[in-house]
């Protein structure tokens, strides 16, 4: 699946976005301006032209979890995941039940009271899709059983985060046989394998180590890839 961060709070944007033919979409709440009522507009659009986006919340905040869900998201992905017993908290923040995700009825993902309240709280057991983000250092040791935490769905790797933390380069040697380690560890646990990367040449070779969910670019690259090569064109005298 190739889908793309969404960096803009601009329910127009979301609009835009949504008519293109990526897979699916993944709000950035943890680097960009989005508020709780920003996050709401762009889920409503998204989800009124039913397409999938996720919500890449600050952190593993129980309230940024529930914010997001019930605002209409497809899913999480919760950045800095260093164990699993983060990881299960995580799962049980996102999911109704007895300590986990608050119950309401009144919410979007609910449609505002119009769904019977079993049939919602089934329909969101199956749906609500958790991803932890590998991006740590201390989140190597750990990979395997931060896999195999029931409920969760897929590893994202933070390629550049954990390419910083190792004091490397994202296209260094050791960044890359780290990211296919985590590849590999994720299908071994049976569960997805995704990553950002700004070398899409690569993507090939990560297909063949089993990632299958790409959230490349965002909405800001776009404007700034497709202005620049205006600019270019008309520069050097037209295509």
């Amino acid at each position: 699946m190739a889908g793309t961060f969404v960096k803009t709070p601009s329910p127009i944007i979301a609009e835009v976005l949504a008519l293109s033919s990526l897979d699916l979409f993944c709000i950035d709440v943890e680097h960009a301006p989005f508020g709780r009522y920003e996050l709401d507009q762009c889920l409503a659009v998204f989800r009124a032209l039913e397409r999938p986006c996720l919500a890449r919340v600050a952190d593993d905040s129980p309230t940024g979890i529930r914010n997001a869900l019930d605002s209409g998201a497809t899913g999480i992905v919760v950045p800095h995941v260093t164990s699993a017993e983060q990881a299960a908290a995580i799962v049980k923040a996102a999911h109704f039940g007895e300590g986990g995700r608050g119950y309401a009825g009144s919410t979007r993902s609910a449609g505002y009271t119009t769904k019977a309240g079993a049939d919602y709280r089934a329909a969101s057991a199956q749906q609500t899709t958790v991803i932890v983000q590998i991006e740590d250092i201390a989140a190597l040791d750990n990979v395997s059983e931060i896999a195999a935490v029931e409920g969760v769905d897929g590893l994202f790797v933070g390629r550049t985060d954990l390419a910083v933390a190792m004091g490397r380069d994202v296209a260094h040697e050791e960044v890359v046989a780290t990211v296919g380690d985590l590849c590999r560890i994720a299908r071994s646990a049976g569960t997805v394998a995704g990553m950002f990367t700004p070398l899409l040449d690569e993507i090939p070779t990560w297909l063949d180590l089993g990632a299958s969910l790409f959230l490349l670019s965002s909405d800001q690259s776009f404007v700034l890839d497709g202005a620049n090569a205006l600019a270019s064109i008309v520069k050097r005298g037209g295509a």
